[in-house]
């Protein structure tokens, strides 16, 4: 029933959402006197914050029409070369002569398929662009897509990944970001032991979990917690009628994006506090960069429920891929079978998703492959979202992996040494907080804020008395744990709407005043 809830409390909103677009035009019209005035440039502020912040976001575009070649700008041109139900490889196609094109290294990225949409790797696909023939692992959301199509799991994961390294007949170099690494490794592990000529030229691996037995983050030690059981009935819904995948069980994009927000509500309260003060002030850069950022990050996609349970039991409870307990359709899963594919690993520091070791692991799985095959990279003072997008990305990690893949592939010589451009220095804001809302989106490490939201507070001690409960050994009735959890997961939403009602009435009536009775 909460994909119900979810879907009725973003319909109620829409006749409020209607008259705040409405209050925006009239007081943006440039022929209303009340436009360049201070009540009217907080009416604009109040109502935007509002709209966005009440609106349902579908699939971004990736937005990637051009790249620089050789020192000149060319058009970049998005084309599908190999589909499937549940995924499409997108090809970023350059325009430059085929002679031109063949001499760069081809590279896939295996996009993260864990609740946002593969667009959110769009700084990823830029970076690369310049020195690589660049595709990308284009997941679809399993909402949109009708049962007839069947079934999609862990299993189905693997089969699409040997048949994309088939796809490019061994010439490729795959680029796994985080969620991946298991049902890569598994891929490649089956196909080695077959002796398979597809495999790819180079793996690398960023913030993968193969081993959570080490350093264990809070991800992990939840899903230890609690029993499969309990994710399904807790984690799973069914999509509601006038979608697509009307019946399919599914984990829903929101649970997870609800997740992530709750932790750090105060510092996505403040965001939209001072998106307000920049549209005030003027302060387009600051406004348009946070406008990017969310349209990004608020846009989630619904992963299949067998997928989801398969990869929880698979990965974070029995740790099989290390163990050698994994099975792909009954066959048993050997790491110990790679022995011809070099891996590069690649860690944060900060990382509390992906604890320290747990990708590195793939060294340790790969008895078979010589040690001079290997390599790892540890980013110092670097979290989850910085391994794969960011200026760190940018300047150190994008360059070793270049070097990297080129060290492998037979059309590029060996770059002895690559650049590392110094990382540089963002402005700060004009108005407003100078925090950065991309180094605690992609966290479930509370932040330390000073000024914490009062709602926020609230939300965080409800979460400390449930997990009290739980060490005291305390239990709760499925309907008390069930009423406990739905309402955690939709006060967060709330509480954003309420932040956004508010201003939008201040900016159009003024401010409220207290009446000091």
């Amino acid at each position: 029933m909460l994909y119900h809830w979810y879907e009725f409390s973003h319909a109620a909103v829409r006749p409020a959402r209607a008259a705040a677009g409405n209050t925006q035009a009239f007081f943006e019209n440039p022929f209303n006197p009340l436009a360049h005035t201070s009540m009217g440039r907080h009416a604009v502020a109040a109502c935007e914050v509002f709209e966005r912040t009440t609106r349902r976001y579908g699939r971004p575009t990736f937005g990637v029409d051009w790249t620089s070649v050789d020192g000149k700008d060319v058009a970049v041109r998005e084309d599908v070369v190999w589909q499937r139900p549940f995924c499409r490889l997108v090809r970023f196609g350059r325009a430059i002569t085929t002679e031109r094109a063949n001499r760069d290294p081809k590279i896939l990225i295996v996009a993260p398929m864990s609740g946002h949409y593969a667009t959110l790797l769009r700084g990823t696909i830029e970076r690369f662009l310049p020195d690589h023939e660049v595709y990308i692992t284009d997941w679809q959301d399993a909402r949109t897509i009708p049962l007839a199509a069947g079934r999609f799991d862990l299993d189905t994961y693997i089969d699409y990944m040997i048949e994309l390294f088939t796809h490019f007949g061994g010439d490729v170099h795959v680029f796994a970001v985080c969620q991946p690494a298991v049902p890569v490794m598994a891929a490649i592990s089956l196909m080695e032991e077959d002796g398979d000529p597809n495999v790819p030229a180079t793996l690398t691996l960023a913030g993968g979990p193969l081993d959570t037995r080490i350093n264990p983050t809070a991800v992990n030690e939840l899903a230890e917690e609690k029993s499969i059981d309990w994710f399904a009935s807790n984690a799973i819904e069914v999509v509601p009628w006038t979608n697509l995948g009307y019946g399919r069980s599914v984990y829903p994009g929101f649970l997870q994006l609800t997740g992530f927000m709750t932790m750090n509500l105060d510092r996505h309260m403040s965001a939209h506090k001072d998106l307000f003060l920049h549209l005030v002030y003027g302060d387009c850069d600051s406004a348009e960069k946070h406008r990017s950022f969310y349209d990004e990050y608020l846009s989630v996609m619904d992963l299949t429920a067998e997928f989801y349970l398969q990869t929880i039991d698979t990965v974070f409870i029995r740790h099989a891929l290390p163990k050698g307990e994994m099975r792909h359709r009954g066959r048993r899963v050997d790491t110990g079978a790679i022995c011809r594919v070099p891996i590069m690993t690649i860690e944060g520091e900060m990382d509390d998703i992906t604890g320290i070791g747990q990708c590195r692991a793939a060294h340790a799985m790969t008895p078979s492959l010589s040690k001079h095959l290997k390599t790892h990279f540890e980013v110092k003072g670097v979290g989850h979202y910085g391994i794969f997008n960011g200026s760190r990305f940018r300047n150190e990690i994008a360059p070793r992996i270049t070097q990297f893949v080129r060290a492998y592939d037979s059309r590029a010589a060996m770059i002895a040494q690559m650049p590392v451009a110094a990382e540089s220095i963002a402005k700060p804001a004009a108005h407003g907080s100078d925090c950065e809302i991309s180094d605690v989106a992609f966290t479930f490490a509370p932040a330390n804020d000073a000024t914490p939201d009062p709602m926020a507070a609230r939300l965080k001690q409800r979460c400390e008395r449930s997990d009290t409960n739980a060490c005291d050994g305390v239990e709760l009735s499925s309907a008390e744990e069930e009423d406990d959890i739905s309402g955690l997961l939709m006060l967060a939403p709330f509480r954003m709407w309420a932040l956004a009602s508010q201003m939008m009435i201040e900016g159009v009536f003024g401010p409220r005043r207290e009446s000091g009775v």
